[in-house]
């Protein structure tokens, strides 16, 4: 009997081994097949693991006999190629919001989609820098409860953290909150929630990483179009474009005169379809839609005087008491 369930998972089995030890520079041959196979307690000849592996490629796996460098079978199409895995390792690995625990724990996963060769040639260390790392182990259990929340139009209770100086010692005081939860986003670093609070017509962000205790509620949450532009979905992608820092603010059209020097910059924040007037050899200028905000202003100071706020007038007044406060501390 064990032998007759043995061979009906011999098709599995070929499967888990061409994902764990095939890949393009090294084939599986029928005869190290059978050899692994036996590990398994299964027996087959070479004339059917032919066989087996033209019923997998005709149910639709990528499998493919090549005979170079030398013969063999490759699984093809695997989930992530080993350039996509650098990529998200890399991605985890540097973000803000996973623990180091979790990073490590997803990273490993990761090396799971890999062959043992490829793995081999992705050794290597991954460094942590756990000081920028959330400690807050629960992240994922808020995201998936925030996730269902959003789905069903309920309401969300949580605590949320917020940092203070007691003394000389930093410490972390917890107030509990209720939100109106629309979408979350990851930004600089961070990954937050996009709501709003009931007795205030606007949006408000929110770290996920600095929650606990996140619960749905049976309270209907109020519709995002009363407090957004808005109407079918929440975008996100637009909305948060407009941002820095993701600190909120009234959005307006701001009208910019740049250096030359610096285009390649300001593309990158604002992308390629911005309407660009008025150039001359040194400095062109553009129109863009932003949330006026302090972090605004905190981003086009570190351009020094490679950006002039042209409008609105109430954009260029906070330059200005910024700089001379600025000036006032350094006299």
């Amino acid at each position: 009997m064990a032998s007759a369930t043995s061979q009906k998972l011999k098709l599995l089995h070929i499967i888990e081994i061409l994902k764990e030890y095939s890949d393009e520079d090294f084939p599986v041959s029928a005869a190290f097949i059978i050899e692994k196979l036996r590990l398994y307690g299964i027996n087959a000849e070479r004339k059917a693991i032919y066989d087996d592996v033209d019923c997998l490629i005709d149910f639709g796996y990528d499998i493919i006999k090549v005979k170079s460098p030398r013969p063999g079978y490759i699984l093809g199409e695997r989930d992530f190629e080993l350039p996509e895995i650098y990529l998200l390792e890399d991605a985890v690995r540097t973000a803000h919001f996973i623990t180091e625990k979790k990073t490590r724990d997803l990273c490993t996963k990761l090396d799971g989609m890999l062959s043992r060769h490829q793995l081999e040639r992705n050794a290597r260390d991954i460094y942590i820098n756990t000081d920028a790392k959330t400690k807050n182990e629960s992240i994922f259990y808020n995201i998936d409860t925030i996730s269902r929340a959003i789905a069903n139009h309920r309401k969300i209770s949580y605590k949320y953290g917020v940092r203070e100086l007691k003394g000389r010692e930093i410490v972390t005081v917890y107030k509990e909150r209720k939100v109106n939860p629309y979408a979350m986003t990851w930004q600089d670093d961070h990954y937050y929630l996009i709501g709003n609070y009931d007795k205030y017509d606007n949006l408000v962000h929110l770290r996920i990483d600095r929650m606990k205790n996140v619960e749905q509620t049976e309270e209907k949450a109020r519709y995002f179009g009363e407090v957004s532009k808005y109407t079918d979905s929440f975008n996100v992608a637009d909305y948060t474009k407009s941002l820095f820092d993701m600190f909120s603010g009234i959005r307006q059209s701001v009208h910019l005169k740049c250096a030359k020097t610096i285009l390649e910059q300001i593309v990158d924040r604002f992308g390629d379809k911005i309407f660009v007037s008025n150039v001359t050899d040194e400095h062109f200028e553009i129109d863009v839609e932003c949330a006026v905000s302090p972090a605004l202003c905190t981003w086009l100071f570190g351009y020094g005087g490679d950006i002039e706020v042209i409008s609105p007038d109430s954009l260029r007044a906070m330059m200005r008491e910024r700089a001379e406060n600025i000036e006032k501390i350094y006299k």
